[in-house]
């Protein structure tokens, strides 16, 4: 096997990192790059550089390297602890992975001036190739031992900087992996904290998990229409003071079974406990809505009444549902890609921000509706019906 090892701090992995293990792959027709990260770098000792715990770093590391097989984590200086030296990692890395030949060790042009002073660097250069990557040299420059020069584009990021950014709330998530993104808002790293308004803190990588799940569930046409509710439902969500997050769960996850086959809907359905309609019985895709909650609370252990109560009756709605369950409906029926009347998309939009507000635009959506079930001779949900007068009495 022909390997590169890359070491650094990786606080917090960034995208300069993947494509620098991407490019080194490339350039040096790699079989794989073993990515290591340091407990704590010789080059950074100021303690705010290596403040992140070591789990934390490679529980991003790993989010960031996620399905790619030519990448490999190995966390031996963080196994070792205390200050790391390449000379080390060097010598345990060769012992374990037998590479065929020497590895290449990639290190940036910032550290290359100084290689000739690190432990044992004469020892180094017999071990290893050594690959300077750019990363502030956009030419070429000649260094005093023997070496190569990657090609490389320079990237302008800096774990430093990010850090920054992301303590200042402007314009991170673009640098790092999604899966990256989640850890951090998950975790409050970097001075980064997010709860939702009750308090209660919904997962981003448990809605990344649902979004993903999702996705391969559905057509990608269907997948867009959930993404886009999603979307609408954070909006009004955020508009009435409801926790955004749940709002965007639900909206992603309340088409998730869309597409099974009748007869493994009806039979997931029936393991919520509730009574099979008449109408249910005969039209069984109807009640994807309730085999959706059904799964989301098997296979992602999601427990919030209100979301499992918004994806199971986003269809027909629900005389006494809550407000999440509202929206949900709402933004089912109102998304972009729906053929709906302007004039009810606009009321989502400037009807106000409170609860009367909600349902006056709640009831022009089911009489809407109810319009267009009609007009196509398809039957009424007793469900539907019944959430129209409850709605109609509230606003009367």
């Amino acid at each position: 096997m022909k390997l590169g090892i890359l070491g650094g701090s990786f606080n917090p992995v960034h995208l300069g990192h993947i494509f620098l293990a991407d490019k080194a792959i490339e350039a040096l027709q790699l079989d794989r790059i073993v990515m290591v990260p340091a407990y704590r770098s010789p080059f950074k000792l100021d303690a705010k550089d290596m403040e992140t715990s070591a789990e934390d770093r490679l529980q991003m590391l790993a989010a960031a390297v996620c399905t790619d097989s030519r990448i490999a984590i190995d966390d031996c200086e963080i196994r070792r602890e205390g200050i790391s030296y390449t000379i080390d990692t060097i010598e345990d890395i060769i012992a374990r992975y037998l590479p065929d030949g020497k590895p290449s060790l990639i290190i940036g042009d910032d550290l290359a001036n100084d290689f000739p002073s690190w432990k044992d660097s004469k020892k180094i250069l017999q071990l290893v190739n050594l690959v300077i990557a750019r990363r502030l040299n956009s030419e070429n420059v000649n260094y005093p031992f023997p070496h190569t020069v990657m090609e490389n584009e320079i990237i302008n990021i800096s774990s430093q900087a990010l850090r920054q950014k992301i303590e200042e709330g402007s314009g991170w998530r673009s640098l790092v992996p999604a899966g990256v993104s989640a850890i951090i808002e998950d975790k409050c790293l970097y001075g980064h904290c997010r709860k939702n308004q009750k308090g209660e803190k919904i997962s981003s990588a448990l809605v990344m998990q649902v979004e993903e799940a999702v996705r391969s569930a559905i057509s990608t046409t269907r997948f867009l229409h959930s993404r886009n509710t999603a979307l609408l439902a954070r909006d009004l969500c955020r508009r009435f003071g409801l926790d955004e997050k749940a709002g965007y769960l639900a909206g992603i996850a309340h088409d998730y079974c869309k597409q099974l086959e009748p007869k493994q809907m009806l039979k997931i359905a029936k393991t919520d406990g509730k009574a099979i309609s008449p109408l249910e019985k005969g039209k069984p895709n109807i009640l994807h809505g309730r085999a959706a909650a059904v799964l989301l609370e098997e296979r992602f252990s999601i427990h919030n009444k209100d979301i499992l109560e918004a994806v199971a009756v986003h269809t027909s709605g629900s005389e006494n549902m809550g407000l999440l369950a509202g929206i949900i409906y709402i933004a089912d029926k109102v998304e972009v890609s729906r053929n709906i009347d302007p004039a009810i998309r606009e009321m989502c939009y400037k009807e106000g921000s409170n609860i009367s507000a909600l349902d006056n635009i709640l009831y022009a959506v089911i009489k809407n509706t109810i319009k267009k079930l009609q007009s196509k001779k398809l039957d009424l949900s007793e469900e539907t019906i019944k959430l129209l007068e409850k709605v109609k009495g509230r606003i009367n």
